[in-house]
């Protein structure tokens, strides 16, 4: 008994807000801000609060705070395919955007499942996130987002896009990206342009595909199926793509890829038959990750920004929290070309 009176002792003698603010010589509201994330307080008055709640050792009981605010200031944060560095610098876009409003990710990777996504977004609503940042699993129902926009939190979809358009979304112009890659390459000369892409059932692959047929047809050019390989968004696949390519009777002047991922695998490849890119087969991808300037050589692309698509997403997270009831918005980042060493003139007897 006498231990169980002691923890009744210690728990009632915990240090309050009050005691807090006092110690800290701000009022309790500042002090409540501080606890929150805020970052209306100044930074020297947040390092005094701070010194204050080490000092006292006091504990925020944020599961009582968020009763009391209905509000957890957290939100969700489910990607695809975490391993991909754009899906790292889309996080990063979000994670920035979110802190310096106060809010905290809880970041989640589907693994391109819709089964595992189901689970993830159902707990995360369990445990009471305030919104939620969805870049949706290849084969995802539109019922998910039904089932949000009726019993979840705000949700807004980012690079990928299901079911109709009362969600908001954050995300590039993949079509009109990969019709400006492939006109370059007619530009430079080429007419035999194979795509290696991905079979992925989602707006992404949908539009770059269409894209590509698009930028032939507007300039005379036949699409020839034995051009087209698909499969999934890896180096491997790249590369056994492109070395199956050149082994047929007429094989591609220039290919453009799915990503940026699938073309170093297409560079590897062609390097692994003797051949040199781009004076054999030139080679375009798609995203711009970081390592594509420093690649070997380096890669002609289409930038689309997905740092700042992150930060879109998340700006438009926050609005619908603060107004739920508002139209539905749509962001769509502009493609941007990037020439490199990777492309050139088609062979001289091609």
């Amino acid at each position: 008994m006498a231990s169980k009176r002691t923890e009744k002792e210690r728990f009632r003698n915990r240090p309050t807000l009050v005691d807090l603010a006092a110690h800290a010589g701000v009022s309790r509201s500042t002090v409540s801000l501080v606890l929150r994330g805020s970052r209306l307080p100044a930074r020297e008055t947040r390092e005094r609060v701070l010194k204050s709640i080490a000092a006292l050792g006091y504990i925020y009981d944020r599961t009582a705070a968020r009763l009391r605010a209905r509000h957890s200031n957290t939100i969700g944060l489910v990607v695809c395919e975490i391993t991909n560095p754009f899906y790292a610098e889309l996080t990063a876009g979000i994670d920035m955007m979110l802190d310096e409003a106060g809010w905290v990710p809880f970041l989640a990777n589907t693994g391109d499942s819709p089964e595992r996504q189901q689970r993830l977004v159902q707990r995360m609503c369990e445990h009471g996130i305030d919104g939620l940042i969805l870049c949706p699993a290849e084969g995802t129902a539109p019922d998910l987002f039904d089932w949000l926009h009726l019993h979840g939190p705000p949700v807004v979809q980012a690079l990928r896009f299901v079911g109709q358009a009362n969600s908001d979304y954050a995300g590039a112009d993949n079509r009109r990206g990969m019709m400006m890659a492939v006109e370059h390459l007619i530009a430079l000369g080429h007419r035999r342009i194979a795509f290696i892409g991905n079979v992925a059932r989602t707006s992404v692959s949908a539009d770059r595909f269409a894209g590509y047929l698009d930028a032939l047809r507007a300039s005379g050019i036949d699409s020839d199926e034995r051009l087209v390989r698909k499969g999934p968004p890896t180096i491997e696949s790249g590369a056994g793509s492109i070395i199956d390519l050149m082994k047929g009777p007429k094989r591609p002047t220039a290919v453009v890829c799915f990503n940026d991922i699938v073309a170093f695998g297409a560079i590897l490849g062609l390097q692994s038959l003797g051949l040199h890119v781009p004076r054999d087969c030139s080679v375009a991808g798609f995203d711009d990750v970081r390592e594509a300037s420093l690649w070997q050589p380096a890669l002609t692309t289409v930038s689309i920004k997905p740092r700042q698509i992150g930060e879109e997403a998340a700006r438009l997270l926050l609005a619908r929290i603060a107004a739920p009831d508002g139209p539905a918005r749509r962001v769509v980042m502009p493609p941007e070309l990037k020439v490199r060493a990777s492309s050139g003139p088609p062979p001289a007897k091609s």
